[in-house]
């Protein structure tokens, strides 16, 4: 089924590879009038049928610029998709104040940033659709090694959580998706990574990804996608403030 999206205008940000990439491709297969967003704008090469703009999350500057441009042309964004993040590998013990700072302004800054932008609008239109990344290493459950990153990805449910509360009666709904391990460019480097810190093969390391899986496999970047058309579209309208896992039964 096509359409699911027709006629609603989306805001996606850090749309350029991975999850972000794949929901921009499905919004845009759905009908929606897609602009997709990156802080490398080449990355978004290849997205037909979406207007591809580059955006630092991290400036709220840029953020406001951007809202303001869409309300002009069209009145406002319908969904509003927060993907920017990053994944610090490390227990607390490895955690910088900057590296601290950094995971919650990208992770979660960027998502009040883009929100309070864009909210006025899907406000002053009767209702919009804002759809979270947040992870299932958050307050959903806790991985090792991902000491600030989880921390930072509860924030995202606990920020979902209370826009969703704030606004229910003004027709936004607010939800958040909590990916497992996701195969993505983002893995890969991680996975470079930690091969190089701890002199073990690319596949060893990979393996390792693979066996905390109960499901034996990586998820995809297109079933978190999925998900995130479910929850943009009207077929979730009973549906807000809630964490949505897609995690392959990592955090049963």
């Amino acid at each position: 089924m096509t359409g699911r999206l027709k006629g609603k205008v989306a805001v996606i940000t850090a749309a350029g590879q991975g999850i972000g990439r794949a929901i921009a491709a499905a919004f845009v297969k759905e009908q929606a009038q897609v602009i997709a967003t990156d802080l490398d704008a080449g990355k978004l090469a290849g997205l037909d049928a979406a207007r591809l703009l580059p955006l630092d999350a991290r400036s709220t500057s840029a953020v406001g610029d951007l809202a303001r441009d869409t309300e002009r042309e069209f009145g406002g964004a319908d969904i509003l998709v927060n993907c920017a993040g990053f994944v610090h590998h490390g227990t607390v013990l490895d955690c910088t104040e900057a590296d601290w700072d950094f995971s919650f302004d990208l992770n979660v800054k960027s998502m009040h940033r883009t929100i309070r932008a864009f909210l006025p609008a899907m406000l002053n239109k009767g209702g919009g659709s804002i759809v979270n990344i947040s992870s299932v290493a958050s307050s959903v459950t806790g991985l090792p090694n991902r000491y600030v990153y989880g921390a930072s990805k509860a924030a995202v449910i606990g920020l979902t959580k209370a826009v969703a509360a704030d606004f229910i009666q003004q027709g936004i709904r607010c939800n958040a998706i909590c990916p497992g391990t996701i195969e993505s460019p983002s893995l890969g480097e991680r996975i470079e990574t930690a091969a190089a810190q701890t002199g073990q093969t690319l596949q060893q390391v990979r393996q390792g990804f693979v066996s905390r899986q109960p499901m034996g496999r990586l998820g995809t970047a297109h079933e978190v996608a999925m998900l995130a058309v479910f929850l943009a579209s009207d077929e979730s309208s009973y549906i807000t403030g809630q964490p949505h896992l897609v995690d392959g039964g990592l955090a049963m």
